[in-house]
Protein backbone atom coordinates (compact mmCIF):
# COMPACT_ATOMS: atom_id res chain seq x y z
CA UNK A 1 0.00 0.00 0.00
CA UNK A 2 1.41 3.17 -0.86
CA UNK A 3 1.07 5.59 1.38
CA UNK A 4 1.16 9.58 1.48
CA UNK A 5 3.68 11.91 1.36
CA UNK A 6 4.51 14.45 3.93
CA UNK A 7 3.18 17.59 3.30
CA UNK A 8 6.48 19.18 2.45
CA UNK A 9 5.31 22.69 2.02
CA UNK A 10 3.65 22.79 5.60
CA UNK A 11 6.75 21.67 6.80
CA UNK A 12 8.91 23.84 5.24
CA UNK A 13 7.02 26.94 6.18
CA UNK A 14 6.42 25.63 9.67
CA UNK A 15 9.93 25.06 10.64
CA UNK A 16 10.60 28.71 9.25
CA UNK A 17 8.25 30.02 11.18
CA UNK A 18 9.39 28.27 14.69
CA UNK A 19 12.68 28.95 13.95
CA UNK A 20 12.39 32.46 13.56
CA UNK A 21 10.00 32.69 16.63
CA UNK A 22 13.11 30.96 18.48
CA UNK A 23 15.48 33.46 17.14
CA UNK A 24 17.78 31.21 15.94
CA UNK A 25 20.14 30.59 12.80
CA UNK A 26 19.64 28.02 10.47
CA UNK A 27 22.83 26.47 11.57
CA UNK A 28 22.21 26.69 14.96
CA UNK A 29 19.26 24.70 14.61
CA UNK A 30 21.17 21.77 12.73
CA UNK A 31 23.27 21.74 15.66
CA UNK A 32 20.80 21.38 18.16
CA UNK A 33 18.84 18.74 16.34
CA UNK A 34 21.99 16.45 15.13
CA UNK A 35 21.27 17.64 11.28
CA UNK A 36 23.84 18.32 8.68
CA UNK A 37 22.45 22.61 7.96
CA UNK A 38 22.00 21.24 3.91
CA UNK A 39 19.61 18.53 5.25
CA UNK A 40 17.79 21.55 7.32
CA UNK A 41 18.43 24.14 4.67
CA UNK A 42 16.47 21.17 1.96
CA UNK A 43 13.82 20.73 4.32
CA UNK A 44 12.72 24.17 5.07
CA UNK A 45 13.06 24.84 0.98
CA UNK A 46 10.03 22.30 1.29
CA UNK A 47 12.25 19.56 -0.48
CA UNK A 48 13.75 15.96 1.20
CA UNK A 49 11.86 13.78 2.69
CA UNK A 50 12.33 14.36 6.55
CA UNK A 51 11.49 11.28 8.83
CA UNK A 52 9.20 11.44 12.35
CA UNK A 53 12.28 11.01 14.09
CA UNK A 54 14.11 13.87 12.16
CA UNK A 55 11.16 16.02 12.83
CA UNK A 56 10.86 15.03 16.70
CA UNK A 57 14.79 16.17 17.07
CA UNK A 58 13.87 19.46 15.43
CA UNK A 59 10.77 20.06 17.50
CA UNK A 60 13.11 19.49 20.64
CA UNK A 61 15.76 21.48 19.03
CA UNK A 62 13.28 24.26 18.70
CA UNK A 63 11.19 23.61 22.05
CA UNK A 64 7.91 22.71 20.54
CA UNK A 65 5.49 19.80 20.17
CA UNK A 66 5.70 17.80 17.25
CA UNK A 67 2.68 18.10 16.23
CA UNK A 68 3.37 21.97 15.84
CA UNK A 69 5.86 21.09 12.67
CA UNK A 70 3.38 19.11 11.03
CA UNK A 71 -0.34 20.81 11.67
CA UNK A 72 -1.75 22.92 9.19
CA UNK A 73 -1.92 26.71 10.38
CA UNK A 74 -5.64 27.78 11.67
CA UNK A 75 -7.42 30.34 10.20
CA UNK A 76 -6.71 34.16 10.92
CA UNK A 77 -10.41 34.56 11.44
CA UNK A 78 -12.02 33.43 14.51
CA UNK A 79 -15.79 34.18 15.63
CA UNK A 80 -17.51 33.55 18.65
CA UNK A 81 -21.07 33.48 18.39
CA UNK A 82 -22.61 35.52 21.33
CA UNK A 83 -23.51 33.26 24.07
CA UNK A 84 -21.58 30.65 22.57
CA UNK A 85 -17.80 29.72 24.17
CA UNK A 86 -16.89 28.35 27.77
CA UNK A 87 -18.73 30.33 29.94
CA UNK A 88 -18.10 29.52 33.68
CA UNK A 89 -20.29 30.93 36.72
CA UNK A 90 -18.91 32.44 40.41
CA UNK A 91 -19.89 30.89 43.25
CA UNK A 92 -20.14 33.69 45.59
CA UNK A 93 -22.10 36.33 43.08
CA UNK A 94 -24.18 36.32 39.76
CA UNK A 95 -21.19 36.93 37.71
CA UNK A 96 -20.03 35.12 34.42
CA UNK A 97 -16.73 34.70 32.60
CA UNK A 98 -16.56 33.75 28.93
CA UNK A 99 -13.53 33.34 27.82
CA UNK A 100 -13.16 34.91 23.62
CA UNK A 101 -9.51 34.13 23.30
CA UNK A 102 -5.96 33.01 24.35
CA UNK A 103 -3.38 34.39 24.10
CA UNK A 104 -0.75 33.50 21.58
CA UNK A 105 2.41 31.54 23.69
CA UNK A 106 4.52 35.16 23.36
CA UNK A 107 1.21 37.38 24.10
CA UNK A 108 -0.11 36.33 27.43
CA UNK A 109 -3.47 38.09 27.42
CA UNK A 110 -6.88 36.70 27.31
CA UNK A 111 -9.83 38.29 26.34
CA UNK A 112 -13.51 37.60 28.55
CA UNK A 113 -17.30 38.66 28.18
CA UNK A 114 -18.05 39.46 31.98
CA UNK A 115 -22.00 39.33 33.29
CA UNK A 116 -22.54 40.63 36.31
CA UNK A 117 -25.72 41.24 37.87
CA UNK A 118 -26.98 43.52 40.85
CA UNK A 119 -26.27 41.43 44.37
CA UNK A 120 -23.11 40.11 45.79
CA UNK A 121 -19.69 41.56 45.07
CA UNK A 122 -17.26 39.23 43.12
CA UNK A 123 -13.88 39.26 45.23
CA UNK A 124 -11.16 38.19 43.36
CA UNK A 125 -7.30 36.91 44.59
CA UNK A 126 -4.53 38.39 43.19
CA UNK A 127 -3.37 36.92 40.06
CA UNK A 128 -0.10 35.61 38.55
CA UNK A 129 2.50 38.10 39.41
CA UNK A 130 2.57 40.90 36.58
CA UNK A 131 -1.23 40.80 35.76
CA UNK A 132 -3.12 43.52 34.36
CA UNK A 133 -6.95 44.06 33.78
CA UNK A 134 -7.91 46.49 31.21
CA UNK A 135 -12.15 46.92 31.35
CA UNK A 136 -14.13 48.49 29.22
CA UNK A 137 -17.76 48.70 30.07
CA UNK A 138 -20.52 47.50 27.41
CA UNK A 139 -23.80 47.81 29.21
CA UNK A 140 -24.91 48.92 32.88
CA UNK A 141 -22.59 50.21 35.38
CA UNK A 142 -20.17 48.74 37.52
CA UNK A 143 -17.71 49.14 40.49
CA UNK A 144 -14.31 47.50 40.23
CA UNK A 145 -10.66 47.58 40.98
CA UNK A 146 -8.46 46.76 43.21
CA UNK A 147 -10.33 46.83 46.84
CA UNK A 148 -8.52 49.65 48.15
CA UNK A 149 -9.03 51.65 44.50
CA UNK A 150 -12.52 50.44 43.67
CA UNK A 151 -14.18 52.85 40.91
CA UNK A 152 -17.38 53.38 38.98
CA UNK A 153 -17.59 52.79 35.44
CA UNK A 154 -20.43 52.98 32.53
CA UNK A 155 -21.02 52.00 29.47
CA UNK A 156 -17.96 53.26 26.95
CA UNK A 157 -15.57 53.90 30.43
CA UNK A 158 -12.37 51.92 30.54
CA UNK A 159 -10.36 51.18 33.67
CA UNK A 160 -6.64 49.30 34.31
CA UNK A 161 -5.35 48.16 37.36
CA UNK A 162 -2.75 45.46 38.38
CA UNK A 163 -4.22 42.28 38.63
CA UNK A 164 -1.49 40.72 41.36
CA UNK A 165 -3.62 42.62 43.78
CA UNK A 166 -7.01 41.58 45.60
CA UNK A 167 -9.69 42.90 43.69
CA UNK A 168 -13.16 42.89 43.06
CA UNK A 169 -16.28 43.40 40.22
CA UNK A 170 -19.95 44.73 41.28
CA UNK A 171 -22.79 45.22 39.37
CA UNK A 172 -24.61 48.69 40.11
CA UNK A 173 -27.64 47.89 37.61
CA UNK A 174 -29.21 44.77 36.01
CA UNK A 175 -27.56 43.43 32.79
CA UNK A 176 -24.03 44.90 33.00
CA UNK A 177 -21.39 43.35 31.30
CA UNK A 178 -18.41 44.53 29.79
CA UNK A 179 -14.62 43.23 28.11
CA UNK A 180 -12.30 41.99 29.90
CA UNK A 181 -8.48 42.10 28.39
CA UNK A 182 -6.19 39.96 31.01
CA UNK A 183 -2.24 40.57 30.64
CA UNK A 184 0.09 38.72 31.50
CA UNK A 185 3.15 40.70 31.82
Amino acid sequence: MQQPAPPLALIAANLRRERDRAGISLAELARRAGLAKSTLSQLEAGSGNPSIETLWALGVALGVPFSRLIEPPASPVRVVRAGEGPRVRSDNADFYGTLLATGAPNARRDIYVLELEPGARRDAEPHIPGSVEHIVVSAGRIRVGPVAELVEVGPGDYVTFPGDVPHSYEALEPNSWAILVMEHR
